[in-house]
């Protein structure tokens, strides 16, 4: 990935050069420079992990924290998640280890 000197934004590889869509500016390729980048070509089979035998408070971190359908105070799992736009904060998604009930917590 290479990003216009012009105007910021993301070029696109064009044979010999890259080509910013959104100024037309254009600049040669650099084989050596392009061999450090990272590239997702090749991780497209990634597999999945089936966890359904495992005991489910030792997958991933854990707080105590009370489990809105058991209404006690419960190890819980959390992960956390981007899924509004960059400049708001991330969502925290729990998974009870007692009941398996699922809920989540934005920040407002």
């Amino acid at each position: 990935m290479n990003f216009c000197d012009e105007c910021g934004s993301m070029m696109k590889a064009d044979d010999e050069k890259w080509v910013c869509d959104s100024c037309g500016h254009e600049e040669l390729r650099d084989a050596a420079k392009e061999a450090g980048m990272t590239t997702t070509q090749g991780q497209e089979g990634s597999a999945v992990v089936d966890v359904s035998e495992m005991d489910q408070s030792e997958i991933g971190p854990t707080v105590e924290q009370k489990c809105p359908d058991c209404d006690e105070v419960r190890t819980v799992r959390y992960e956390m998640k981007q899924i509004r736009s960059a400049d708001e904060s991330e969502t925290r998604f729990f998974t009870c280890t007692e009941c398996g009930h699922k809920w989540r917590e934005d920040d407002h």
